[in-house]
């Protein structure tokens, strides 16, 4: 056996999970993504989704990418950079742009490929880059892909961010990168107070997010608009997985940075371009989205709703401000467990075990959609509560 198959052939930790019926992963999924799906032909709740605007199956959306399919073919055969660019994708950028309240915009193929290829080129060997210790895998990734001096501060700790700035050498590029909404324990960035940390020491600010647009600022315009920001922020990335129903991502900044990231960064450049139909879905997502402001609004009806609910039952939820609410377990196999049993019951939730988090801080993610209804909250609360009793969770 070769040496790398007989490393790999000890990695056995699913296999283990799986023998004890308790592997949670690669669950299939028969139908589309909306607040009930099908799973082995039966009906089931779905909390575990990032569609937060429940947009997935929009008639106008699945309406708007069939005809980009017509137009465009299925495909564009080809990087952005050189046979890769469409009219639909420069419609697009635009209209990001004015969204988000910037001069320009950048389409990637995925989320993860803006992270990696916008952190790893921004700065150089001498220059600095501090990261959340929450920021998200996609982030950490491009720091690592950067020659640059990467420094994590404490989890929105504004102090700590403080100390790891002081030992930045002053006349350096110093790169603040954080998430909006933090993906697994949905509190939101202390977005004032980090610009007032970036503005003492003169450091560049990039915002993630991918969980925020469609959930917070004007017309679902994100982070930095619901703080009122835009103008200090430098950088602002988001997604189209998640409330924007496809599939790519964004970064928006000022003209020279675009122009800078058209030609340099990697994970655009040797990637090949977001599909024509991906691209028109982002497009009429957008439209419904500020057409629409009830969807915004309900969702955080529903947000409200479910944490009132879930702490008067017992549950910890953190520092959870948003529709993304962890319940904390602190323990893998019980996390395990009410997976496990929450299915069977007809409700679709995420673990968040070790080594993902700490084993203290093992939770369940349960996300909301602006498409739930609060019968459908109340009966997921109610089976979740009884499925935690019965396994001595509360």
């Amino acid at each position: 056996m070769r040496i790398l198959q007989e490393r790999l052939s000890k990695y056995d930790a699913p296999q283990k999970a799986m023998a004890a019926g308790i592997y949670p992963y690669f669950r299939e999924i028969e139908s589309d993504q909306d607040t009930v799906v099908k799973m082995n032909g039966k009906d089931v709740l779905m909390f575990g989704s990032n569609s937060y605007l429940g947009l997935t199956n929009h008639p106008r959306i699945k309406e708007a990418a069939k005809k980009a399919v017509d137009k465009y073919g299925t495909g564009c055969a080809g990087s952005r950079f050189l046979n890769g660019t469409l009219d639909i994708h420069i419609e697009l950028e635009e209209r990001l742009a004015d969204l988000v309240g910037k001069d320009g915009a950048l389409c990637y193929s995925t989320g993860f490929q803006v992270n990696l290829g916008v952190v790893s080129v921004l700065t150089g060997r001498k220059d600095h880059i501090l990261l959340d210790e929450l920021d998200h895998a996609s982030i950490i990734e491009g720091s690592r892909l950067s020659f640059s001096r990467v420094l994590k501060y404490a989890h929105n700790d504004m102090n700590s961010l403080d100390t790891k700035l002081k030992r930045c050498v002053p006349e350096t590029l110093k790169l603040i990168v954080t998430d909006g909404i933090f993906s697994m324990e949905g509190d939101i960035v202390k977005l004032p107070e980090l610009i007032r940390m970036a503005e003492k020491y003169n450091a560049t600010v990039m915002v993630d997010d991918a969980h925020s647009i469609g959930v917070l600022g004007k017309n679902g315009s994100g982070t930095a608009s619901h703080f009122g920001l835009t103008d200090k922020v430098d950088l602002i990335m988001g997604t189209f997985s998640k409330s924007l129903a496809s599939l790519g991502g964004f970064i928006a900044s000022d003209k020279d940075t675009i122009n800078y990231l058209k030609h340099n960064s990697r994970s655009l450049i040797f990637s090949a371009s977001m599909t024509p139909a991906s691209a028109a879905s982002v497009l009429a997502a957008i439209e419904i989205m500020v057409s629409e402001p009830e969807r915004i609004s309900h969702l955080w009806d529903i947000t409200h709703y479910a944490l009132k609910a879930f702490k008067e039952a017992g549950f910890d939820t953190g520092k959870s401000e948003t529709p993304i609410i962890p319940l904390f377990i602190r323990d893998d196999i019980k996390s395990l467990l009410l997976t496990k049993a929450l299915l069977a019951d007809g409700i679709f939730v995420n673990p968040i075990v070790s080594p993902a988090v700490p084993k203290e801080d093992c939770l369940i993610r349960y996300s909301l959609m602006a498409t739930h209804t609060r019968e459908q909250v109340d009966i997921s609360i109610e089976k979740i509560t009884r499925a935690a009793r019965a396994l001595k969770i509360l």
